[in-house]
């Protein structure tokens, strides 16, 4: 839904025209009026919106569903307040296949809000009302709506009169809004998928309000904030005595554990017996406590290994083997135990496997007493060289286990490194170059020597030749190692060195077993390829993290960084292979390490110095005060998708003699962001004739009129504008 949201907003900026009318040819039909002919001073005045649809044509409610819900922004006389929209009861919208859409409204609607004038209004002027109202009309697809609408009406010195056409519709309408009513009671309850709401008619409250006598049809709760699923079937089953119990499905996109449940039931034949009361409001406490627990979230992919875990403390981390893991923890023992599994089908590794066995059998002389200390001393090698891994790596922490579970993601030059290397993985396994060769080639070497000594480091060999090839669980272990506690670190080096070990344990127990193992081919290039997607899932989500840590610009160098970074890679996998020239080979090196070195400089997340600029929201409210305090004002309007924008940022605001007039000046710096459609932003730049960005402008306080930069900027352009 929130993908669906989010795809409707960036065609709303494509096509809609800021503060356009909805003419008579729209779809949905958009008017302002007013209950009442004329204005007393101090007395609320009631309006609505009023939307006329076309058939098969709807607009939303306050909670859409999907969609988006109407807005008014208005524009009154000074001392004038608006209330907020009173939404009427809702109903399910369905497209022409029957698929929910979302909450809201169809045919003629009115949208009642209440305004109230200040005191002191003089009889017989006249006021302009204005509103700006942006919607979503839908049928079998989606435009957006705008319009300014404006009302004038004039102020009486009496009570006003009503207006005939108007005046009884919206008051009838404001009456009906959904409410409490005390012939219903409402109660609701919770588990881990659904809410149960009873709606149980109340004994000896039918005279109040005429609820008993009357059956409730087409019965369905509407939520305020989706914590209930709004696309989702209720059942609705009468309780025997009047009323109804609902079975309302949970849903994704609402609070994770309210303490109330709030919305409305709506019935198709009202809650009272003249049929009135289409929506009784629901604002009731959600018994059953706290919802359960779901599965640990452990993904792949992802680059802390237990990414759904709960903090854990530094005496849990560090009270020894004996300690109780978190079930997140367990899961990602068998992942890594699997990935471990995984190296052995890996190009480099697989081939010598039925080598390495028939090396034990023949060391042992057939004895399979021998053959199998053979394969202990074998995996005693393995163990080894992933625990002197594991202990690099957590002396590389500098004490970060003490910091808590995740503790390292929190750093932007961290999350960045950890990309890159996930990067370089990935591109092996694709195929963009291959590493460890050489060292498969050594162990033939070390293969055909005698002995235990042999077996134990063959061991080391095969985690050697083995590491290099990763697996898409091997690599985000090697992140764990930098975030987890020490104990857990090497718990799951452990089970990644028992699961690369145990084939060839199994094997050497039971030799006969070779024989049943699948012949190398050209499928294991293909495994090896499809395994490298995962990876780059893991790459997108570290950019994710990224995005919430590093500055607009910041994020963007990351990118280009890490784009210099396969570069690189590619450059040795293109110049530095099997057979190629020295020349060569030297050239897809030294082009490797240079734009390795590159990518990680241009793409390092910088911690701002204390000169740099701090940009502010703009508004011509803040200029107007800014100016009114005697300040310089820079305002950049700016996008994200303008390229020229990101390059003028880099070249103007990376400079220090800039950010150095910037601070000596106290120039207050805003930035008025056109990513999305900003109807503001659009008619500021009109002023100006320019409908474009980049737009740079200098509010100085000796002039009365702005310095207007070019389009093109560099650091003496702006430091000519500011200094005087």
């Amino acid at each position: 839904m929130k993908f669906l949201n989010a795809c409707l907003l960036f065609l709303a900026a494509a096509l809609a025209a800021p503060g356009g009318p909805a003419g008579a040819g729209t779809p949905v039909q958009a008017t302002l009026v007013a209950a009442d002919l004329s204005v007393q001073s101090g007395r609320p005045v009631l309006v609505a919106l009023h939307f006329v649809h076309q058939p098969h044509w709807h607009t939303y409610w306050s909670y859409p569903g999907t969609g988006l819900a109407t807005t008014l922004t208005w524009t009154l006389p000074p001392g004038w307040k608006a209330g907020e929209i009173q939404w009427p009861a809702p109903k399910l919208l369905k497209d022409s296949r029957d698929n929910v859409v979302g909450n809201g409204y169809d045919g003629d609607v009115l949208l009642p809000v209440v305004l109230t004038p200040p005191a002191g209004l003089k009889a017989g002027e006249r006021l302009a009302l204005k509103a700006s109202v942006d919607w979503l009309m839908c049928a079998d697809e989606c435009v957006p709506g705008s319009a300014t609408l404006s009302l004038d009406l004039p102020v009486s010195a009496g009570e006003p009169a009503e207006d005939p056409t108007w005046g009884p519709r919206i008051r009838t309408v404001l009456a009906g809004l959904p409410a409490a009513d005390p012939a219903w009671t409402v109660t609701a309850s919770r588990t881990a998928q659904a809410v149960t709401l009873t709606v149980a008619a109340k004994a000896g409250a039918a005279a109040a309000s005429g609820g008993h006598g009357v059956t409730p049809t087409g019965v369905r709760f509407f939520s305020d904030d989706g914590f209930i699923a709004y696309d989702q079937p209720q059942s609705a089953k009468p309780d025997g005595a009047g009323g109804f119990v609902l079975a309302l499905p949970i849903g994704t996109d609402g609070p994770k554990d309210p303490a109330r449940l709030s919305g409305v039931v709506t019935s198709d034949s009202g809650w009272r017996t003249d049929g009135s009361l289409a929506g009784l409001k629901v604002d009731v406490p959600l018994a059953g406590g706290s919802a359960p627990a779901g599965p640990p979230s452990v993904s792949a992919p992802g680059p802390v290994v237990a990414p759904g875990a709960a903090p854990v403390s530094t005496a849990a981390a560090s009270s020894g083997p004996t300690a109780a893991l978190p079930s997140s923890l367990a899961a990602t023992l068998l992942l890594a135990l699997i990935g471990g599994l995984i190296l052995n089908l890996m190009p480099c590794v697989f081939p010598v496997l039925g080598l390495k066995i028939l090396s034990f059998v023949n060391q042992a002389g057939h004895e399979r007493g021998r053959v199998a200390a053979h394969g202990l001393v074998f995996s005693a090698g393995v163990l080894a060289s992933f625990w002197a891994l594991a202990g690099s790596l957590a002396a590389l922490r500098a004490g970060g286990d003490q910091l808590g579970w995740g503790f390292q993601l929190q750093s932007p030059a961290f999350v960045f490194a950890l990309a890159a290397v996930m990067l370089i993985f990935a591109l092996n396994m694709s195929g963009v170059f291959e590493f460890g060769l050489s060292a498969t080639s050594v162990g033939s070497g070390l293969q055909s020597r005698s002995g235990l000594t042999g077996s134990f480091f063959t061991g080391v060999l095969a985690t050697v030749v083995a590491t290099p090839c990763s697996a898409p669980f091997l690599a985000p272990a090697l992140g764990a190692a930098l975030a987890l506690p020490v104990v857990q670190s090497f718990a799951i080096f452990t089970a990644i060195a028992v699961g690369l070990s145990l084939p060839y344990l199994l094997l050497s127990i039971f030799p006969a077993a070779v024989k049943a193992l699948p012949r190398p081919g050209a499928w294991m290039e293909t495994f090896k390829q499809v395994m490298a997607f995962p990876l780059y899932a893991t790459v997108a989500y570290l950019l994710w993290v990224l995005a919430g840590q590093a500055t607009e610009n910041g994020l963007l160098s990351a990118f280009l960084g890490l784009v210099l970074v396969a570069m690189g890679i590619w450059c040795y996998g293109h110049w530095h292979t099997p057979g190629a020239s020295p020349g060569r080979a030297r050239f897809g090196l030294v082009g490797c390490a240079v734009l390795l070195a590159v990518g990680a400089w241009a793409g390092w997340p910088r911690t701002p110095a204390a000169t740099d600029v701090v940009w502010e929201k703009w508004s011509p409210e803040t200029v107007a005060r800014l100016r009114g305090e005697g300040r310089m004002v820079y305002v950049d309007f700016t996008a994200r998708w303008c390229a020229t924008c990101q390059a003028n940022k880099r070249l103007v605001f990376h400079s220090g003699e800039v950010l150095r007039a910037f601070r000596d000046e106290h120039i207050v710096a805003l930035r008025g962001d056109w990513t999305n459609r900003d109807p503001a932003i659009t008619a500021e730049l009109a002023k100006y004739q320019r409908s474009a960005v980049p737009f740079d402008l200098v509010w100085r306080p000796d002039r009365a009129q702005p310095v207007i930069l070019p389009e093109l900027l560099a650091p003496a352009l702006v430091l000519r504008a500011i200094r005087p």
